[in-house]
């Protein structure tokens, strides 16, 4: 039997109607989803993943990571997010390619629904994860993949040896910046602050790259397109008020991201930047029901908190089903 089958079957067996009703439903597929998964199934639960896309989050689409431990030299983002897929797998967890688009939480079961059916589920673990903020800009919209993109190793290759521009100054935006300036001829990283917020590590890797040019204290006012494709960026100094436009064929977006809860709608208490508030545990103001990873509001968003946040909301939910 097949992935595909197994999904299926896992699919009509848990629908409304049929009489099934799952132990464990977690929505999201990434580092935290997967690890979630992992620990319910590892107590003898059934656990279901709900998944649009390919499993592994905003890791599977990381070239590079440094900091997850047990790696001395780094690893892969997309090898690591098919272990993780393969781990949970090893112990039985059920993967349904559907996306959630609404919840209902007032109900005992609680009610996924999907664009397919329904789904009922004694506890359920939102892990849906975050996505790359925009800029808001006009145009941003018609370049996005024409010149306008969020996710350099996705889309660096396409700028080989032209000039590109990061926008951003944590880690995903030097990490961006250092990965593009093995590829291209130019990398102007624009930041609206004097210094990155940046891990330390990144500062000293940055200054020694002869083809990354900083430009502090600085946002973006315009793009500039030309026959449909994006051919430069004006920017404003913060300092003085004065516009540059800078040449460049690509810009990378990093500036933060938004998190994926608008299928929620109003199920559970948002912050004020829309992330579900939620404990150390992730446990939420609805018994059984949990959040994990960067979805929840938290102070720091790596995969090695994602991880741990899933193995804490698999083991609450765990304790809530043995009541």
């Amino acid at each position: 039997m097949n992935e595909k089958q197994t999904a299926n079957e896992t699919s009509a067996a848990c629908k409304e109607g049929s009489g099934g009703v799952i132990d464990v439903a977690v929505i999201g597929a990434g580092p935290a989803g997967l690890t979630a998964g992992l620990y319910a199934a590892r107590a003898g639960l059934e656990a279901v993943l709900f998944e649009r896309i390919a499993p592994g989050g905003q890791l599977a689409q990381t070239e590079h990571m440094e900091n997850y431990p047990g790696f001395p030299d780094g690893s892969n983002g997309f090898e690591l997010a098919f272990a993780m897929k393969q781990h949970a797998d090893r112990f039985g967890v059920n993967h349904v390619g559907e996306e959630v688009s609404s919840v209902d939480f007032t109900q005992n079961p609680k009610v996924l629904r999907t664009a397919f059916g329904e789904y009922r589920a004694k506890s359920v673990i939102i892990a849906t994860g975050a996505r790359p903020r925009k800029l808001g800009l006009d145009l941003e919209e018609e370049l996005q993949g024409r010149g306008v993109s969020y996710c350099a190793t996705c889309d660096g290759s396409f700028f080989r040896g032209k000039s590109v521009m990061v926008v951003g100054g944590g880690n995903t935006a030097a990490a961006d910046a250092i990965y593009l300036s093995r590829i291209c001829e130019k990398v102007y990283l624009v930041h609206r602050r004097d210094k990155l917020r940046a891990t330390a590590i990144y500062h000293k890797r940055l200054e020694d790259l002869p083809n990354v040019e900083f430009v502090w204290n600085a946002v973006p006012r315009k793009l500039v397109a030309d026959e449909g494709a994006l051919a430069g960026v004006r920017i404003e100094m913060l300092e003085t008020g004065e516009e540059r436009d800078i040449a460049v064929n690509g810009l990378f977006v990093a500036v933060g991201t938004e998190p994926n809860t608008e299928f929620l709608d109003d199920a559970l208490t948002l912050d004020e930047t829309g992330y579900i508030v939620a404990d150390e545990t992730g446990t939420t103001e609805v018994p059984g029901v949990y959040a994990a990873g960067d979805v929840r509001t938290k102070a720091l968003r790596q995969v090695v908190t994602a991880v741990a946040d899933g193995a804490l909301c698999a083991e609450e939910a765990a304790e809530y089903l043995a009541i």
